[in-house]
């Protein structure tokens, strides 16, 4: 009997003391997950590449005599034009270094001489003066001369002097070949102008003066030549000036033919 009362006492104390024993093994597992963070990428930027397409090459004509000769004689006619005009107006000569006629060289001696002399300085000074305003006076004669000398540059001498390397090819050119005819048709010109400004008159008195010096050789310059040379001298050194400026400068081209010649060279 004690046994069974035994009994039932443990049983009832076990299971009095089973749910205390479940909530202490029961454990709820909870997981615990940590969310990343996953950087975003930036956006890839697609470039489109645009192709262009290569432009034929131009293809510029070959230059030709013909084309050589019209270019080449208008760029002269209107350098002459210009030398002229710049050549006539007053102090043209006289006061531009490039050009400036100086007192004959084989009367320099006599220059000297007479320089000592009382009232002579004068004299000497305004005889040069005189020289270069015979030059000024008959320049506007030489347009109509340089243009009909133009005419005789054939074809193949015109393609040349175009596509030479000298920036006054052509003006060295019209020097050698018409220097003396350019002269002589120039000579009765300052002739005329020497004997309107006074220079004649003035050279005329010094030269006596000097002359009647003792043991002084007489002085025999060819004034007028000498003028003439000088004053043909100096436009063909402002022609070559206006040249160079067609050759260099495509501002200085004032016609399609002189474009069309000079802007080829060297294409």
């Amino acid at each position: 009997m004690l046994i069974r009362i035994a009994s039932a006492l443990l049983v009832a104390g076990l299971l009095a003391s089973a749910p205390a024993a479940q909530a202490q093994t029961r454990k709820v597992v909870r997981k615990t997950t940590t969310k990343k963070t996953i950087p975003k990428k930036a956006p890839v930027k697609t470039t489109t590449k645009v192709v262009v397409p290569t432009p034929p090459p131009v293809v510029v004509a070959p230059l030709t005599q013909a084309e050589a000769n019209s270019g080449l004689k208008d760029a002269l006619t209107k350098g002459v034009t210009k030398a002229v005009q710049f050549a006539s107006e007053p102090d043209g000569y006289n006061l531009n270094d490039d050009i400036h006629i100086p007192f004959p060289e084989d009367a320099m001696m006599m220059k000297t001489v007479l320089s000592r002399l009382p009232g002579s300085a004068t004299l000497l000074e305004t005889f040069e003066t005189q020289l270069n305003r015979a030059a000024e006076a008959a320049a506007p004669q030489a347009k109509d001369i340089f243009v009909n000398a133009l005419a005789n540059i054939n074809f193949a001498d015109a393609l040349s002097l175009v596509t030479s390397s000298s920036p006054d090819a052509a003006t060295q050119y019209l020097k050698k070949t018409t220097y003396a005819q350019l002269a002589a048709a120039f000579h009765p010109s300052i002739e005329a102008a020497i004997g309107q400004v006074g220079a004649g008159k003035a050279y005329a008195q010094m030269t006596n003066q000097y002359n009647r010096i003792p043991l002084m050789t007489p002085v025999q310059t060819d004034l007028v030549g000498y003028t003439t040379n000088k004053a043909v001298d100096g436009l063909f050194v402002l022609l070559a000036k206006e040249e160079s400026k067609i050759r260099k400068n495509p501002a200085a081209r004032t016609s399609d033919i002189m474009k069309r010649v000079f802007g080829s060279i060297g294409k």
